[in-house]
């Protein structure tokens, strides 16, 4: 009798102590829910964080070379290959990852992402050689390769639809505001501290979004899935390879156009380099507000997201040929500073549309694999087209170079067009 009395007091006693370490677990996620964001605007914001403060460490490689340059003693060849390792880590790694988040949640793979891409910016800081900074620069891009997939994802399930584009755009420009902000921020900080302050505060920031973000977004809620889809499985719709393909052509011109820009106001029309300068930041704050603004106009202009995103990419890709054939006729710099204003808003603010397009068109469950192919298309587009273009630089002269880049966005129009008039069709 005895023994039994004291197991149901032992039994209590074990109750009263769950009830105690269930108590604080309960309150911390009521805290968290408390946190999230209650309407699409909130969750834009929380996306567009995560998206400035991984581009800011992505973005800062490049910032950075002509310093790494001086520090390490390297040929401009050799700060060639730390952009290749960086690119090389990015788009190996970017398929993968797409399967990861859609059979493990876009939320907790943005999680591990940025805290990944605030630690390898942080090591950027202590390697030790040449051959070590290539290592950790690939790691880097390799966790880069989360941003795109992860940040997609996540505005298609937590966006509603009539909102989507404006989202996707807005989101979007944390691509270019991340780049913008390395750009400054790297330069100024190697002029008075050290270049080495500005990476370690993106490393802080970093972890500081990676906090605010696991507690204000659902990762345990977000989506996943356990079915075979796969980046293969949409390799077999022939829309989505129409697509990819597109995007290819197109990455081919957005790429190039950031790379070369600055070299042809330069060289090409005589510009100052400050000048060069502001005439490619005058493209990106362009790309920036085409972002948005083809969004508000596939949302609230067109009809089915498909129809509205197919038409924008058509007309984006029309008038970047327009634009990049009309390039060899500035001769002056202000010429050429509103001729790349106007050709940023288009072949660098595509880039919101064609996600909003690539998801329109696959299982909302497989967005991470089918974006994250299309991402690899952009990607190869970077690794083909920059080099094509500066070696006709240097056989036929900018005009040709040019001619080369509205040739391959007009192939780009053309494949767009193929697949509206597909859709009209069968409507």
């Amino acid at each position: 009798m005895g023994d039994t009395t004291m197991d149901a007091r032992t039994g209590d006693v074990f109750a009263a102590t769950r009830r105690m370490m269930t108590v604080p677990t309960e309150l911390g996620s009521d805290f968290a829910r408390e946190l999230r964001p209650r309407d699409w605007k909130g969750y834009t914001a929380l996306i567009l964080a995560w998206q400035v403060a991984a581009s800011v460490c992505f973005y800062a490689i490049y910032a950075v070379t002509p310093f790494i340059r001086t520090q390490f003693g390297l040929s401009t060849t050799a700060v060639g290959f730390v952009l290749t390792a960086l690119m090389l880590g990015y788009t190996a790694c970017v398929v993968p990852v797409g399967r990861l988040i859609d059979r493990y949640g876009e939320g907790r793979v943005l999680v591990v992402g940025l805290i990944g891409l605030g630690t390898t910016t942080v090591l950027v800081i202590v390697a030790p050689t040449y051959p070590v900074l290539l290592a950790v620069v690939a790691v880097l891009g390799a966790f880069y390769a989360t941003a795109i997939p992860g940040t997609n994802k996540a505005v298609f399930n937590t966006i509603p639809e009539e909102r989507l584009n404006v989202s996707m755009g807005v989101k979007q420009m944390g691509v270019t505001a991340g780049s913008g902000l390395s750009s400054l921020l790297v330069p100024l900080s190697a002029s008075r501290v050290g270049w080495e302050i500005a990476f370690l505060g993106a490393g802080v920031v970093a972890a500081a979004v990676t906090v605010g973000f696991r507690v204000c977004y659902d990762t345990a809620g977000s989506n996943t899935d356990d079915s075979d889809t796969s980046l293969r499985t949409h390799l077999g719709d022939s829309e989505y390879v129409v697509l990819v393909a597109a995007g290819f052509f197109l990455g081919a011109g957005l790429f190039t156009t950031v790379g070369y820009t600055i070299l042809y106001v330069a060289d090409g029309i005589g510009a100052s380099s400050v000048f060069a300068g502001v005439t490619l930041a005058a493209a990106q704050a362009t790309g920036s507000v085409g972002r948005i603004g083809f969004g508000w106009i596939a949302d609230n202009v067109f009809g089915t997201v498909t129809t509205a995103t197919l038409s924008l990419l058509a007309i984006q890709a029309g008038l970047s040929a327009i634009l990049f054939a009309a390039i060899p006729l500035a001769e002056t710099p202000l010429a050429a500073l509103l001729l790349f204003a106007l050709l940023g808003a288009f072949i660098l603010g595509f880039t919101g549309i064609y996600y909003s397009c690539i998801g329109s068109i696959v299982p909302r469950d497989g967005i991470g694999s089918a974006t994250a192919g299309g991402q690899l298309a952009l990607n190869s587009g970077a690794l083909v087209a920059p080099p094509t273009f500066g070696y006709l630089v240097d056989a036929r002269g900018y005009d040709t170079a040019w001619t080369l880049l509205a040739c391959t966005t007009s192939v780009a129009l053309v494949l767009c067009a193929l697949l509206l008039a597909r859709r009209i069709v069968h409507r």
